[in-house]
């Protein structure tokens, strides 16, 4: 009897074409909502902000306080603030800290377009939460002006919303840059905060009692650099320590987590 040889031919993927990064998207959007902490922590956004912006509507129409519609858009910031950086830290560790990285990788092995899919989805979900935000704080401020019987000013133009839109987008920033710093949700999350809280706190008392500290601090204390963003007062002296202060808390932890995202060992 005469084994024929068996003829292997090779398996050619070249012609194969890759995944659109439309759908890309779509799936770390829904990746992101799907899990129970970026479900609930999306919720959450919702409910904080309600709830803060009722808060403040009962104490404002209860004391008869004359407020204006950015009196509301810092209210509803200070969650966002806090929330936001958490759902660019989720987004970027979700494959090392679940343990998806091996299928996510397989099915799509240039990390660099998974990662772009990724800061794409979580964009589209922080401006999603914030044009809620400002809903949300538009309607309270209406409510406002009805139940204390005076008029509604809401005089915020285009140029305000838009820098209320980029301190927002700042926070979710630098998220990502922790988070892809680390590659660890819990440990992303305790450096991201100790920076924001505790060191800018270290910096305030600096500037308080050193006298050259004061002027030094714009250059080096990200989050004092974005105190004239928030309030509208930027001028060429303000962007420029806006940017300088960015370098060492935003774009080097990016390089290096984008470095470490490249050759981190898939498991």
């Amino acid at each position: 009897m005469t084994v024929q040889p068996i003829a292997f031919r090779p398996f050619d993927l070249s012609a194969t074409p890759a995944v659109p990064f439309g759908r890309l998207v779509s799936v770390e959007v829904r990746k992101m909502a799907d899990t129970r902490a970026g479900r609930w922590l999306l919720i959450s956004i919702g409910l904080i902000t309600a709830a803060i912006l009722g808060v403040m509507l009962a104490v404002v129409v209860a004391r008869d306080m004359s407020v204006s519609f950015g009196d509301f858009l810092t209210a509803v910031s200070i969650p966002m603030g806090i929330l936001l950086p958490v759902l660019g830290i989720l987004s970027v560790t979700q494959e090392f800290g679940q343990r998806t990285a091996l299928t996510t990788f397989t099915q799509v092995p240039s990390r660099m377009r998974v990662f772009g899919a990724k800061l794409a989805a979580a964009l589209g979900l922080a401006a999603g939460a914030s044009a809620l935000s400002i809903l949300l704080a538009a309607v309270a401020y209406a409510g406002c002006a009805v139940m204390s019987d005076a008029g509604a000013d809401f005089g915020a133009g285009p140029s305000d919303l838009a820098r209320f839109l980029l301190v927002q987008a700042l926070g979710l920033a630098g998220g990502i840059a922790f988070g892809a710093l680390l590659l660890n949700s819990a440990a992303a999350i305790v450096v991201l905060f100790s920076v924001t809280f505790v060191l800018t706190g270290l910096f305030e008392l600096g500037a308080q009692t050193i006298g050259w500290f004061a002027d030094l601090r714009p250059w080096i204390d990200f989050q004092a650099a974005q105190g004239p963003l928030a309030l509208g007062g930027l001028g060429a002296t303000e962007w420029a320590q806006l940017v300088v202060s960015s370098l060492p808390w935003l774009v080097l932890p990016l390089l290096i987590g984008l470095r470490r995202i490249r050759r981190a060992e898939v498991k």
